[in-house]
């Protein structure tokens, strides 16, 4: 049976850590008994450090493979773990796939190589926690789908784990009906009523990094030594804002880092918010690089529900227009020149707006966009326009090479080989994020601002 302590507040996690110390005091009641506390790398180790580290807990990371059927592979018909021969298997829907075994010995093989070539790097010759016998603590920095967490909690009873509980800062209102027999208990903080991402629940969501994770497992088998980062070293401010846009007002989050050399509008496509943590991953990027960043729902909660609203690309510039104005009121933001950010339909409202007289757009980037939707505005952009597009979204590609052919500005068209139409693919998100560094750290500078066309 379930047992979810009650909700926490509404208010936001500062980032991982900050959900990691909530959670762990949630999960109090675990003091005391044989505990492992497995984060699911990469997201989910910083917060698991957290809850380890209050318990007194050894850490490990849980690394998972999902088994994916080869014509389908989002369908997942099973996972594996680390360990020989950990395998956990869909009966139904290997038998509604008709996998053979030949079909299925193929797709293990190529995964456990991959769960060889993670577990090698992230364990750097450190052998496993035992989980016989003991409860495991399955960690991550919020559950979505939940497909992963699921695999989780499996391979952790496959490997003898006599209690599992799953524990996530964030999560859907029904999360223990999802987790109704993978895990014993369920702690969730926060199940906001309009759930879109994990990362709706996070000011800072940028993206962990491969040595984040290494280092935190450092510093657990070492006694839970400070953090590896430099307190000296003040985090971004980052503000949740409200903009009057018409007759209606538009919830955003700004970020504006030390000496801010300029400031991007992201316009995020149809069906997805300021909480999309792909915009969130480049946003914090740009952050990175000096940039400041504010990412705004182009549309009210109402208006979302509206399909004819989400496609009126002259609605969405006009509010691009007037979070714009809104920025060059402000005092800490009315100097630095001002770039736009653009995703699918977000990208041809980006390149409307960018033609509008009222405002001064230095440069434009669009991730897998759809500048057609801009019309014939296109033939009056002279912002320089960078439009990116991965290698298998052949239609968008298309699109994207005729919106560029008729730019009169400086448009140039990057393809990311072997990326989806959403940049899933390893490595994938990360070029895109550099690109936009890249061309926002050309183009918003004070110089190129004053003399650009």
């Amino acid at each position: 049976m379930n047992r979810t302590p009650p909700r926490d507040g509404v208010r936001p996690f500062d980032d991982r850590a900050d959900a990691g110390r909530r959670l762990a005091r949630r999960l109090e009641f675990l003091r005391g008994e044989d505990v492992v506390v497995l984060g699911l790398p990469r997201g989910g180790v910083p917060v698991a450090y957290e809850v380890a580290k209050a318990l007194g807990a050894p850490l490990d990371v849980l690394i998972v493979r999902k088994l994916g059927v080869p014509f389908q592979p989002e369908l997942a018909y099973g996972a594996i773990g680390e360990g020989h021969e950990i395998r956990v298997i869909n009966a139904p829907v290997v038998q509604s796939a008709r996998l053979t075994r030949e079909d299925m010995d193929a797709v293990e093989r190529r995964e456990r190589e991959e769960l060889r070539r993670r577990s090698a790097r992230f364990r750097g010759g450190h052998g496993r926690v035992p989980l016989a016998g003991r409860t495991a603590v399955i960690v991550d920095d919020g559950v979505a789908t939940g497909a992963t967490a699921k695999a989780a909690c499996q391979i952790a009873r496959a490997q003898g784990a006599k209690r599992v509980v799953l524990a996530v800062p964030i999560g859907p209102d029904d999360i223990e009906a999802q987790f109704s027999g993978c895990a014993d208990e369920v702690v969730c903080l926060q199940t906001p009523p309009y759930f879109h991402a994990v990362g709706q629940g996070y000011r800072d969501f940028r993206q962990t990094t491969d040595d984040e994770v290494i280092a935190l497992l450092d510093s657990a088998r070492n006694g839970f030594r400070p953090d590896p980062t430099d307190p000296d070293d003040p985090p971004p401010r980052d503000e949740q804002v409200t903009v009057r846009a018409g007759d209606v007002t538009v919830t955003g989050y700004l970020t504006i880092p030390e000496n801010a050399t300029g400031v991007v509008v992201f316009a995020h496509g149809s069906g997805s918010s300021r909480h999309s943590p792909r915009n969130r991953y480049v946003a914090g990027v740009l952050n990175e690089a000096g940039i400041a960043t504010l990412l705004f729902d182009l549309l009210t909660p109402a208006e979302e529900r509206d399909r004819g609203a989400v496609f009126d690309i002259d609605l969405l510039a006009r509010r691009l227009v007037a979070v714009t104005d809104w920025l060059k009121r402000r005092p800490d933001t009315a100097s630095l020149p001002v770039g736009y950010f653009g995703a699918s339909t977000g990208a041809g409202a980006a390149l409307l707006a960018c033609t509008d007289p009222r405002v001064q757009v230095a440069a434009v980037v669009s991730r897998g966009g759809r500048p057609d939707l801009a019309g014939q505005a296109l033939t009056r952009v002279q912002a320089p326009t960078l439009l990116i597009v991965g290698g298998y979204d052949e239609a968008v590609l298309e699109l994207n090479r005729r919106a560029g052919s008729v730019i009169p500005g400086r448009c140039e068209i990057a393809v990311i080989p072997r990326a989806s139409h959403l940049f899933e693919e390893p490595g994938a998100l990360e070029q895109v994020a550099e690109l936009a560094r890249d061309w926002f750290v050309e183009h918003l500078s004070p110089v190129t601002a004053t003399t650009g066309p």
